[in-house]
């Protein structure tokens, strides 16, 4: 599970477009708590800090402790609008979390013992069709990452949902099919090979 990250923020006296303006002049973030049936809080954070944050690679699956007016808000981030131009993170948005909340989180996967599929070791590619699982978990049980044993795959084979171990507490958010993650395609030496076959065939039969 990621850690726990912390944010110091403050609380924004004025909104709109001018006070945003004014705040990343000053290498501020505008951003916004809300949820849990409670009134949204306006805050900014440090640009520094939250692009140092996102850095990690785990910031959205990770709780995040806003800290705002002496209080710790424990948050998930939800959110965060970027310059396309420049890549600054203009605005982020926090999802405020009750004691046992249940997150709808996108988790990165990875793949395991490739050594040990057959179709890699004949050469095979392993091409990925999802890169992330929906998964929905406790709040403070996010995975890392899902790892997907890919022992006794071979070529032309292709990994489903069902083939993921999920922890303990957490649970597919897609049920209603067993979509693909990842097949073993076959590898390009192995295609010319078997089109070369199909022409000297070709031949001799003429």
């Amino acid at each position: 599970m990621s850690d726990t990250l912390t944010l110091p923020a403050e609380t924004r006296e004025r909104a709109g477009k001018g006070a945003s303006r004014a705040l990343r002049r000053e290498g501020r973030v505008p951003a916004v708590v809300y949820g849990n049936n409670e009134e949204p809080i306006a805050i900014h954070v440090e640009q520094r800090e939250l692009v140092r944050q996102l850095g990690t690679g785990h910031f959205f699956n990770s709780i995040v402790e806003v800290e705002v007016a002496g209080k710790k808000l424990r948050t998930l981030p939800k959110d965060v609008a970027f310059d396309p131009v420049t890549d600054i993170p203009l605005h982020a948005d926090f999802l405020r979390l009750s004691k046992n909340a249940t997150v709808h989180v996108n988790v990165p996967v990875a793949f395991a013992n490739e050594e040990l599929s057959p179709g890699l070791k004949r050469g095979g590619v392993l091409n990925i069709v999802r890169h992330e699982l929906e998964l929905v978990c406790p709040a403070d049980k996010i995975p890392d990452e899902i790892s997907i044993d890919v022992t006794g795959f071979d070529v032309g084979e292709s990994i489903h949902a069902s083939h993921v171990t999920l922890p303990a507490g957490v649970e597919q958010a897609i049920t209603d099919r067993d979509f693909t993650i990842a097949t073993i395609a076959a590898p390009s030496a192995l295609k010319s090979e078997e089109g070369d076959t199909t022409k000297a065939e070709g031949e001799t039969a003429e």
